[in-house]
C-alpha cells in the first residue's frame, strides 16, 4: 500500500476518534437532561408532567425517525452557520450530536427505568426532593446501565461519522468513500472497514471493562 494512503488511514482514525469522542459527550450533555425529562415526567414518576412528556418524546422520535444521511444533508445550513464550514471533521460533529442526541436520551430513560422504584420511594419517605432523588438516586444507581449504554452510543455514533463521508466529512468514512468506493481501490476499503471494526471492538471493551469494575453487582 502506497505512503499517501497509509498517512492517509492514519490521519483518518485519528479524525475517527476526534468525530466519535467529541460528538458522544457532547450527545450526553444534551442527551442526558433530555432522558431524565423524559422519565421523570411520566406517568407515575416523581414530576409527572404528560403534557410535557409528550411533547419532549415526540421531539426525541422526530429526529430519530430521519435517516441519518437525509439529516446530514438537511442540517447543511445550521452546520454552516454552527461551524462556518460543511466539510471536514469538526463540521461533522454538529449533525452528529443532532442525531445522537435523541438516541442517547432513549438509552437515559431506559437506564432510569431499571432502578428499582422501592429505592426511590424510600428516598420519597426521607423527604427528597425531586432534584435529590435525581441526582443522589436515580443517576448514581443507573450508573452502570448508564455506562454500558454509552459503549452502544459510541459504536452508533462512530457509525453516523463513516457515513458523513459521502458529504465531505473527514475519518475513515472519507478515506472509504473517496478512495475506496469512487477510485475502485478494493484493499483501501477492506482496510478502512478491519479498522472501523477493530475501533468498535475497542469502545466496547474498554466499555466493558470499566462498567464490571464500577458495578456493584459484579462483586458480589
Amino acid at each position: 500500500m502506497r505512503q499517501e494512503i497509509v498517512e492517509l488511514l492514519l490521519l483518518g482514525i485519528g479524525e475517527t476518534f476526534y468525530m466519535t469522542l467529541v460528538s458522544t459527550a457532547a450527545a450526553y450533555v444534551l442527551g442526558v437532561p433530555l432522558g431524565v425529562l423524559v422519565y421523570i415526567t411520566d406517568s407515575g414518576r416523581i414530576c409527572e408532567n404528560r403534557v410535557l412528556n409528550l411533547i419532549t418524546g415526540v421531539i426525541i422520535n422526530l429526529v430519530r425517525s430521519v435517516p441519518f444521511l437525509i439529516l446530514l444533508v438537511a442540517l447543511l445550513p445550521f452546520t454552516r452557520w454552527i461551524a462556518g464550514t460543511t466539510i471536514g471533521s469538526t463540521a461533522t460533529i454538529v449533525p452528529l450530536v443532532v442525531a445522537a442526541a435523541p438516541f442517547v436520551a432513549r438509552l437515559v430513560e431506559s437506564s432510569l427505568k431499571e432502578v428499582d422504584a422501592g429505592v426511590i420511594e424510600a428516598a420519597k419517605a426521607m423527604g427528597s426532593s425531586p432534584a435529590q432523588i435525581i441526582y443522589k438516586v436515580l443517576l448514581p444507581e443507573a450508573k452502570p446501565s448508564l455506562f454500558v449504554g454509552s459503549t452502544i452510543a459510541l459504536a452508533t455514533i462512530l457509525g453516523y461519522s463513516a457515513m458523513a463521508g459521502f458529504v465531505g466529512g473527514g475519518g475513515l468514512g472519507a478515506v472509504a468513500i473517496n478512495y475506496g468506493y469512487y477510485r475502485y481501490q478494493t484493499n483501501v476499503m477492506l482496510v478502512t472497514v478491519i479498522l472501523l471494526v477493530i475501533i468498535v471492538q475497542l469502545f466496547q471493551e474498554v466499555g466493558i471493562r470499566f462498567v464490571n469494575k464500577i458495578d456493584k453487582r459484579t462483586k458480589q
